[in-house]
């Protein structure tokens, strides 16, 4: 074992970057791998094999097409096929003996290869049951069953299929027959286990994009990591909170994950121990290694489980947040439980744990704060939004930093909090603060900005810190503001002071350092009795049992996991009286999970404005009084439309938001008329429910109806357009296949959503009387027109109609005054385009036409993008435009680029009409992607002065890439670019940071590398041709 001694310093995050192993939503489908082959030959057979077990690999989903459908000879290749190949990342050809005599998939061979050399697409090529010298010189009866079917080739099929068949026997791949003696299982193994090294980077965790001193770290521990015995391993990374941990352990995952088939990451362990328990947290672990059914109840259970289903596997397991050994012990016990090479990492606040763990940590790493030179760095860009310090605040910068013991949170919220103070009296009382606390108490510095707070907002910061992280925002205001928190206000003040942050689904997050600090607030108010919250179970069950709640109680989460009893059977609810609540009379949110109330409750919960239940189906409570309730969560319960506390539970007259989500036996909406104020109605994932009471058309009040995932839902009753206050109506992934015509009468209507509504064909006229839309949805759904009447929607801003089967567009829509966005990615059966409204900031257009409408009206027209069109000029366009995105447009030509002098962003993707980029004049030019543009000769650049990004890949045409004065270039990307000799004028690029020439077959030079300070990656794969570039060696050392 190696012990590391106070290692370095932390670092800190910039900007996140988040990513997701699926398929996009709008715009084009993405897939991880294509299947090519024959149907006749391998369709039931082993491209079925092969197909079932890439879906079924990993721990995380390989998207796979697949076409299920029979091409009819002579029927014209469809451009979604060809789409779908150039946005996958991995192409599989299966050749076999009458794959050639098909045109279909010659054609998709033919793609292939050209997307393989103009972009970072792979082919893995399988040969089944012929020889690859047979495909190259079209022999054997592959060679006979081509010869036989050319007849039917048109010439340019002929000539491009042979080339492509004779540069896929060229490349590393697999002879079925020579594979275990032709055993097919085996070489379905063998290529999944391909692939999924090759798609390993678009699995990786999320991490920031920009890190301050992280590599040092990094370095250190793989140094050791790459020279460690063959045994299972375990890393430990130690340190406070807030220091980056996991952060850094991530990156090392990231770094690590493309060796291991079989990987894990279980975040924030001690949390998710803490609310569900350590079985939830192995059967996590179990499911992501090997995907299965079983469910284990206890901790006993789950280590024979995990002990069995790893032993084989050699794995990379990341369990970050430990906090106690018991955790540790029933995740990852023993060495003996992994296959050897196996690697574990963990982190923690607590090295203790490292210690003393039955595992015996090989290596023990700890993280410490940032040093003077990233810590100001990072104070600088919180508190002047610029890497410098203001002058007249340098020397104060420094003395503040000085206090903060380089921890990254506490640099982000004090900068801050003092970002646009300018008076230095304020800065001088902040750095007198800070001198005043223990200099190793992070929490008391973090505690500045609460102090700082408003007293409504300093509720608000406490509610989050001890229940609301992971709840939605908007259902959280509900309560505050009944309360007189101010909340619209106080979450703003507490984002800008960044004590919390909203996720991408409204979610609210806060750190761990900032819960901590919230908790221990609460904690000293005094002893459990007298604290306003309580949000551990067996602390808040101690108080109740003993009958000692005081009036000082606000809040109560009851009911969750016991980390000895494990999850409490539906028959044997912890019972809670009425008596046991009777002193709590400023109790205002109680969450019960997986408890029972019993007894008399008229007049114990009259101050409760939010009540969170999973409650059991018998129901034993009597007069359930709730005067002041306003959110109902009985989201994940098995209640029906039947359950007996309907009753009482429609007493509650004031209720504005009633959850309902995940209530899969809930088959049909009470009803609802008693909810007169009810203002949210959520029924998301309810996947029995099919049926909505016609009783929904009495809640007048409704604001928002969710339906989304409910996939037995087929209409929507007439009632629901009485809901004349309605703002929001989404119907994605339902069954709903018509749209009532008193849709219309939702004059407040603001969001209508229907994505992924496949039945949908059209949508009502009566869609004209909304007055107030400001989003309509649609895309990826059945429609097939839209009525003359949605041109009378003044307010429309955003139509999202991409791949609809539409095939034109009324005339009326020039009418949309508002609408700023407009979406026809992918209308391939769109014939034309009418004059568009002159309001629109954003258009993605595809069409048939040879022609558009003028455009040069659109006067606001920021971004333009056009796809898969047979033009051939683009009509003249604004000059404002800021982006600019041609695609899979092969005849187009260009307009002259000079006039658009704000331009920021040129993409040209798969032109190959397009002979010259003239970027002369466009000095706000700030990006250039000009992706598989076989016949571009010459890009010529002048006057870039912004120009950051360029990205070029299959241009084989351009010999030489002359770049003048760059010197904000940051990326140049030039790959596959065959007969590129050289780049001009990169030595300008003072700022440039990345460099990439790989596949270029002909570069034969480049400046030294040494005149770039901040240059951190280089890529010369596949140069033959370049030599003696000076300086290389830092690069790859």
């Amino acid at each position: 074992m190696h012990e590391g001694q106070s290692h370095g310093q932390s670092f800190a995050m910039l900007a996140p970057s988040f990513r997701c192993p699926t398929p996009t939503g709008r715009g084009s489908e993405r897939y991880d791998v294509f299947l090519s082959f024959r149907g006749s030959d391998t369709r039931k057979a082993f491209a079925d094999h092969l197909y079932h077990g890439l879906v079924k690999a990993g721990t995380v989903p390989i998207f796979v097409f697949r076409d299920k459908d029979s091409i009819p000879i002579g029927k014209e290749f469809g451009s979604q096929i060809l789409d779908s190949i150039t946005w996958s990342k991995i192409s599989i050809p299966i050749i076999s003996e009458n794959y050639a005599s098909s045109k279909w998939c010659l054609r998709e061979l033919v793609h292939m290869m050209d997307r393989k050399k103009s972009m970072s697409h792979t082919v893995l090529p399988i040969f089944y049951k012929v020889k690859p010298s047979d495909v190259r010189y079209l022999e054997g009866k592959f060679g006979e069953a081509f010869h036989s079917s050319k007849k039917r080739f048109d010439e340019k099929d002929i000539h491009e299929g042979q080339q492509a068949l004779s540069d896929v026997s060229y490349l590393n791949g697999w002879e079925s027959e020579k594979i275990a003696d032709g055993h097919e299982g085996e070489l379905v193994e063998i290529v999944i286990a391909i692939v999924l090294s090759k798609l390993q980077h678009d699995f990786q965790l999320d991490v920031p994009k920009n890190l301050i001193g992280i590599r040092d770290h990094v370095n250190t521990i793989r140094k050791w990591v790459d020279a460690s015995a063959s045994d299972v391993r375990m890393i430990g990374i130690y340190g406070m909170g807030g220091i980056g941990k996991t952060t850094l352990a991530k990156v090392i995952y990231n770094e690590l994950s493309s060796e291991f088939k079989y990987h894990s990451f279980l975040s924030d362990v001690q949390e998710t121990a803490h609310r569900n328990g350590i079985p939830h947290l192995q059967n996590l672990l179990i499911k992501e290694i090997e995907p299965t059914e079983c469910q284990v109840s206890n901790v006993d259970e789950g280590i024979n489980v995990i002990k069995s289903r790893l032993k084989g596997k050699k794995v990379l397991i990341l369990l970050d947040d430990i906090d106690h050994m018991s955790q540790l012990n029933a995740l990852a016990g023993e060495r003996e439980w992994f296959m050897p090479r196996s690697m574990i990492i963990v982190t923690t606040r607590y090295k203790a744990i490292l210690d003393q763990c039955e595992f015996k940590v090989d290596y023990k790493y700890e993280l410490n704060g940032l040093d003077e030179m990233h810590s100001l760095l990072l104070f600088n860009r919180h508190a002047f939004h610029m890497d410098n310090s203001s002058r007249d605040f340098e020397d104060i910068s420094r003395d503040i930093i000085s206090t903060m013991g380089g921890l990254p949170l506490a640099l982000e919220v004090i900068g801050s909090y003092l970002y646009e103070k300018t008076d230095q009296e304020v800065w001088h009382d902040v750095l007198e603060k800070l001198r005043k606390e223990p200099h190793a108490d992070v929490q008391d510095k973090l505690k500045i900005s609460y102090d700082a707070l408003e007293d409504g907002h300093k509720e608000i910061f406490l509610d989050i810190a001890c229940f609301f992280i992971g709840k939605d925002c908007k259902f959280a205001i509900y309560m505050w503001k009944d309360l007189g928190f101010y909340p619209s206000q106080g979450i703003e003040e507490l984002k800008l002071r960044c004590l919390i942050k909203i996720g991408d689904r409204g979610e609210l997050r806060m750190h761990d350092q900032l819960r901590d600090l919230g908790r221990n607030i609460v904690s000293q108010e005094g002893p459990l009795e007298k604290r306003s919250r309580l949000w551990v179970n067996k602390e808040a069950s101690g108080v109740l049992m003993g009958k000692t709640g005081t009036k000082r109680i606000q809040a109560i989460c009851l009911g969750e996991y016991h980390p000895k009893l494990g999850d409490v059977p539906a028959d044997h609810l912890q019972t809670h009286t009425n008596e046991q609540f009777k002193n709590l009379q400023s109790l205002r949110f109680l969450q019960l999970r997986r408890a029972a109330l019993s007894g008399d409750f008229d007049s114990v919960f009259s101050e409760l404005r939010w009540l969170q239940w999973e409650p059991n189906l018998s129901f034993s409570t009597t007069n359930l009084h709730l005067p002041k309730l306003v959110v109902l969560q009985l989201s994940k319960s098995k209640i029906t439309e039947h359950w007996t506390g309907w009753s009482l539970i429609m007493e509650a007259k004031r209720v504005k938001v009633l959850d309902l989500q995940f209530c899969e036996d809930l088959t049909c909406t009470p009803d609802l008329s008693a909810f007169r104020t009810l203002e949210i109605l959520s029924l998301q994932f309810c996947k029995r429910l099919m049926q909505i009471h016609p009783s929904i058309g009495k809640v007048k009040s409704l604001v928002s109806l969710n339906l989304t995932d409910c996939q037995l839902l087929c209409e929507l009753p007439e009632e629901v357009g009485e809901l004349v206050e309605l703002r929001e109506l989404i119907l994605d992934i339902t069954r709903i296949s018509k749209l009532p015509t008193s849709i219309g009468s939702l004059i407040k209507l603001e969001k209508l959503s229907a994505w992924c509504c496949s039945l949908i064909r059209e949508i009502p006229s009566s869609i004209g009387d909304l007055q107030n839309l400001q989003h309509l949805i649609f895309d990826q759904s059945g429609l097939e027109m839209l009525p003359i009447a949605i041109g009378r929607l003044k307010k429309l801003r955003t139509l999202y109609l991409d791949r609809t089967k539409i095939s034109y567009l009324p005339e009326s829509i020039r009418n949309l005054s508002s609408l700023q966005e407009l979406h026809l990615a992918n209308c391939l059966e769109l014939q034309s385009l009418p004059e568009l409204p002159s309001s629109l900031t954003n258009l993605i257009a595809s069409s048939q036409s040879p022609s558009l409408p003028q455009l040069s009206c659109l006067s606001h027209l920021e971004k333009f993008s056009l796809h898969c069109c047979p033009l051939e000029y683009i009509p003249e366009l604004p000059s404002r435009l800021l982006k600019l995105c041609v695609s899979y447009c092969h005849k187009l030509t260009l307009p002259k680029l000079e006039r658009f002098k704000y331009l920021e962003e040129l993409v040209v993707w798969n032109c190959n009409s397009i002979e010259r980029l003239d970027l002369s004049r466009l000095n706000r030019l700030k990006r250039l992607d000009a992706i598989g543009c076989d016949n571009l000769v010459e890009i010529l650049c002048q006057d870039n002065f912004f120009l950051k990004v360029i990205v070029m890949y299959g241009c084989k045409s351009i010999e030489k890439l002359i770049l003048p004065e760059l010197h904000c270039l940051k990326e140049l990307k030039a790959r596959y670019c065959d007969n590129i000799v050289e780049i001009r004028g990169l030595d300008s690029a003072e700022f440039l940071e990345k460099l990439d020439v790989s596949h270029c077959g002909s570069i034969e030079r480049l400046p030294d590398l040494s005149c770039f300070a901040t240059l951190k990656e280089v890529n010369i794969h596949s140069c033959p041709n370049l030599l003696g570039v000076e300086d290389l060696e830092r690069f790859t050392s």
